[in-house]
């Protein structure tokens, strides 16, 4: 019986430490997961896929998009790599990186997470203020806006949130804390005074 307890606890350790490592992992696969599934679109209605555009997208972007406009199209494509390049970002923040590699995953981890969050918000406050009737619309945008409060704003805030958790368990994760924080500092800042400047000057 000794023995048997004394192997028993040789093999706990291990596996309690695998499975605080798979679990830690999560967020980071959470948001490859979030970013590759928020690609797809981009890249279907970027080649000509109309699949879920007339339903829960503003009808100029749809009329854009069916047009085949040039710049808007080159817009679809950027977006769609900027969505593969957060899945790079979710992947990166798994595990421990190179010095550099760290810091530039959590700055753009910090980033996305006010970004997403700011628009993801945006999009319910807008849809809630219509369905109080605080805010009026045009009839024929009243099935859009509950697109945007219902799938898109919550969709915005649930990436943004993945980022933060992935950005956060890295910083954790790292020796110099302290140091790795103030560039995601840095990244929601800047994210922050961006999303100002749509607001101030209407753009975005």
């Amino acid at each position: 019986m000794t023995i048997k307890h004394s192997l028993d606890d040789t093999v706990r350790p291990p596996l309690s430490w695998a499975l605080r490592l798979h679990l830690g992992r999560w967020p980071g696969f959470t948001v490859a997961a979030w970013g590759f599934l928020f690609a797809v679109p981009s890249f279907v209605w970027a080649l000509g896929g109309t699949f879920g555009v007339q339903a829960t997208v503003a009808p100029p972007l749809v009329r854009l998009a069916h047009d085949r406009v040039t710049w808007f199209l080159a817009v679809l494509w950027v977006t769609g790599f900027l969505k593969l390049f957060g899945v790079l970002v979710g992947i990166g923040l798994t595990r421990r990186r190179g010095k550099w590699t760290g810091r530039l995953m959590v700055l753009c981890g910090g980033g996305a997470t006010v970004l997403l969050v700011w628009h993801g918000c945006q999009f319910v406050i807008h849809g809630v203020l219509v369905e109080t009737g605080a805010r009026a619309v045009a009839p024929d945008l009243v099935g859009l806006t509950r697109w945007y409060l219902y799938l898109w704003g919550p969709w915005f805030i649930a990436g943004g949130l993945a980022f933060a958790a992935a950005a956060t368990r890295y910083v954790r994760r790292h020796d110099g804390r302290r140091e790795v924080r103030l560039y995601g500092s840095a990244g929601a800042l800047g994210a922050l005074l961006l999303s100002l400047a749509s607001v101030v000057t209407g753009i975005g």
